[in-house]
């Protein structure tokens, strides 16, 4: 399967302005071939190359692989967005959202991330240091920093691209790597059914609570801190809301890679197969109140599914996925449903058997058992690939699968 492992570039003062005067040049130059092929209607590869190549060689002084690169990213940006506008993300036909992706060419941001090959980037691992093509030349011992877990995987498995980007005024590479999957679980000996929810990210069947109300105390200060930033609106406080834009979502994910590398640990240790709710299009069919829509769309249980899968799959961990209605209505015992066995937020109990248990934990075992179900019927249970984002801004978000935060990198999903 494929990884990315993403380290960090610790460049000189004197490297770093070349590194950002590439970025710009190639990005610049991206926004001039979309340009091109919105005017011409030329979306294909080799078509537009024909229009743009030599253009983008001698205007941008780009080599003659920096430059296909340019070429294809566009190319991969409009076939996303065609994606997404099939897909109804961008809504409907003639809605103000369609006609302002339609209506005008793509644009890159200055530091976007740019595709390296290896003629353009060449690896020193056992020297911590990368050789690396810019506008200004070839530019040697750039170093960077990694564990020796990603430099294992580094130097065994790394096949492909990698993309150079800047986030936040600090240096990245993603590096694709081909990693061996472990053989599949053909023979679980039962399921672990894991329910997510907004007060406990997530419960297993065996009772286990992971990432409950502490978390969201914390997510709730976060998130008062940062409207009282927003309604002062002052220059230093537009700083720290700069700075602070990323905290919560990186901590939201180092959460997420926890509690999936917990999940799968356990079900590989205990021979099990994983059972998680399918909950596509959730946000679409729940309607709430105003307080509670922030509370609802602020933790990316996405996100921490795809995580699970893909840990799942390089595991040879079965992933089955079920129906969530009822899950929290119906009793694990005796299988009766009804509104009122929800007593509360966290208790279950059952109006037909009497049956008293934690309703996160009552539901993890529904999911379980209606796993379990799916899998004798001979239902396909395979961890799948991790959903590629949608939108263009998808096509080169990464998301760390280490335990490590955004200054120290880790092993990642590949998107594109």
């Amino acid at each position: 399967m494929k990884l990315v492992v993403q380290v960090k570039l610790l460049p000189t003062p004197v490297q770093a302005p070349a590194l950002e005067a590439t970025l710009h040049a190639c990005n610049e130059a991206a926004s001039w071939v979309a340009e091109v092929a919105f005017e011409h209607g030329k979306f294909k590869n080799f078509a537009l190359r024909k229009h743009t190549y030599e253009q983008v060689k001698d205007r941008w002084r780009l080599g003659a692989q920096a430059a296909q690169h340019v070429i294809k990213k566009t190319c991969d940006a409009y076939t996303t967005l065609k994606a997404s506008l099939k897909a109804g993300n961008l809504g409907r036909p003639g809605s103000k959202r369609y006609r302002r992706a339609t209506e005008k060419p793509l644009a890159f941001r200055p530091q976007g991330a740019q595709p390296y090959d290896d003629r353009m980037l060449s690896w020193q691992i056992a020297d911590r240091t990368v050789s690396i093509w810019t506008t200004g030349g070839r530019m040697k011992q750039v170093a960077f920093t990694a564990s020796p877990e990603q430099l294992a995987t580094l130097a065994l498995y790394r096949r492909g691209e990698s993309d150079l980007l800047q986030r936040d005024g600090m240096w990245f590479l993603l590096a694709t790597c081909e990693v061996p999957e472990a053989g599949l679980n053909t023979d679980p000996v039962d399921f672990l059914g894991i329910d997510l929810g907004i007060v406990n990210i997530a419960t297993t069947s065996d009772g286990q609570i992971m990432a409950g109300r502490e978390l969201n105390r914390g997510r709730l200060r976060e998130r008062g801190l940062r409207a009282k930033l927003q309604k002062k609106n002052t220059p230093s406080a537009k700083r720290r809301l700069k700075k602070r834009r990323r905290k919560e979502a990186r901590r939201a994910r180092d959460i997420n890679h926890k509690i999936a590398k917990h999940v799968v640990a356990e079900a590989e240790r205990t021979g099990r197969g994983i059972a998680l709710e399918d909950l596509g299009g959730i946000r679409e069919r729940v309607r709430l109140r105003k307080p509670q829509r922030a509370t609802l769309h602020s933790w990316a249980f996405a996100q921490l599914g795809n995580f699970i899968a893909y840990k799942a799959r390089k595991a040879g961990v079965p992933v089955v996925y079920v129906d969530p209605a009822y899950t929290s209505r119906t009793c694990a015992e005796c299988g009766h449903t009804d509104k009122a066995n929800r007593v509360s937020q966290a208790w279950f109990a059952c109006r037909s058997c009497g049956f008293v248990d934690h309703a996160d934990r009552n539901g993890s075992r529904n999911i379980r058992a209606r796993a379990w179900e799916l899998w004798r019927r001979g239902a396909q249970s395979t961890a799948p690939a991790p959903r590629e984002p949608s939108g263009e801004a998808g096509r080169k978000r990464h998301v760390t699968t280490s335990d490590a935060r955004c200054a120290s990198p880790g092993l990642q999903p590949r998107c594109s």
